[in-house]
């Protein structure tokens, strides 16, 4: 499998520069928040959503060098991000993420909280300063589609008339619509023409869908110790994803286990055989495939360069995160 090392070769002093500025940018006044921020950005994320603002402004750029606006666009789209996981944890009442202890269980979900708003606030204001407003719509658009995809998915839990197309939009606010409008807005920033803008868009957008297909079967698939949680824990608190929902249309069964929300005795381990057996997960590698392989497409409207090549990769990368 490609390591994300070698894959984000082109922008890698960009990273180690984003890294630095991250802890700065959050350095907050209040020391438990300043605290919180510099946990989270050491907490050995790969970086992925910086890194391809990064080789889109590249690829858009080409022998042009990158402009502090690029730069801060990066910033901001990880700290958008990691607001957005903050969020999550607490909301799932989490204790670790990538096997490291989240915000709210190292301190508590009022201070995980206001560092999920605190990062927010400060995204925000970086944004309102790069005094570009196609891109504030942009990446505002991606704050609200956050809280839409939380809302989605907290009103649907257990709820078995969930369909493939209401998963797919939940997926998207949730996970691609950063991703699309970040890249998009890398080529606003580099005054790519519009259809170049409008491509980068869809190539984030069906990664980002790719992206979140393969995290919920590696929810099924992956034991404890990669995942950082338990085994079919997005199934347990009644998150419906494609593996559940394609296992459902071969095993009506799993959808009354869930409606009962695993009540009885060997429900759990039933569902989770359930889904095995039903096709769900290999169903759900066809569904990211088809995903990946837009993705690819849309980065035809690209000169060749090596930031290009990388985006390429990153497909593959995303893919290959299930082997």
């Amino acid at each position: 499998m490609i390591s994300t090392t070698s894959l984000f070769a082109p922008v890698d002093q960009d990273l180690r520069l984003l890294t630095d500025n991250l802890k700065r940018l959050v350095g907050a006044r209040h020391p438990i928040l300043g605290a919180a921020a510099e946990h989270l950005f050491e907490a050995g994320g790969k970086r992925v959503r910086p890194a391809i603002v990064l080789l889109v402004s590249r690829a858009t750029l080409l022998d042009q060098e990158l402009t502090a606006r690029h730069r801060r666009l990066a910033e901001i789209t990880e700290m958008i991000h990691t607001a957005s996981l903050v969020h999550d944890d607490v909301v799932d009442e989490a204790d670790l993420r990538r096997n490291v202890p989240t915000v709210n269980s190292l301190f508590d979900n009022r201070v995980a909280v206001l560092a999920g708003d605190f990062l927010f606030a400060q995204s925000s204001w970086y944004l309102a300063n790069l005094d570009n407003l196609e891109v504030v719509k942009l990446l505002s658009e991606v704050i609200r589609d956050f809280a839409e995809g939380e809302i989605l998915q907290s009103i649907n839990r257990f709820d078995t008339d969930t369909n493939l197309e209401t998963y797919l939009e939940k997926s998207y606010f949730k996970t691609a619509s950063l991703i699309a409008n970040s890249a998009k807005a890398a080529g606003v920033l580099s005054d790519a023409p519009r259809e170049v803008c409008d491509h980068l868009y869809e190539y984030g957008k069906h990664l980002g869908l790719a992206f979140q297909i393969v995290d919920d079967i590696l929810d099924f698939t992956s034991p404890t110790e990669v995942l950082g949680k338990p085994a079919g824990s997005d199934l347990i608190s009644g998150n419906i994803t494609a593996p559940a929902l394609f296992a459902m249309e071969k095993y009506p069964l799993l959808g009354k286990l869930i409606e009962r929300e695993f009540a009885q005795a060997g429900d759990l381990e039933q569902a989770l055989e359930l889904v095995e057996q039903g096709d769900g997960i290999r169903r759900s590698r066809e569904l990211a495939a088809s995903q990946a392989q837009l993705a690819r497409q849309h980065l035809s409207v690209l000169e060749m360069s090596a930031p290009r090549e990388s985006l390429l990769e990153l497909v593959d990368y995303v893919l290959g995160r299930l082997h």
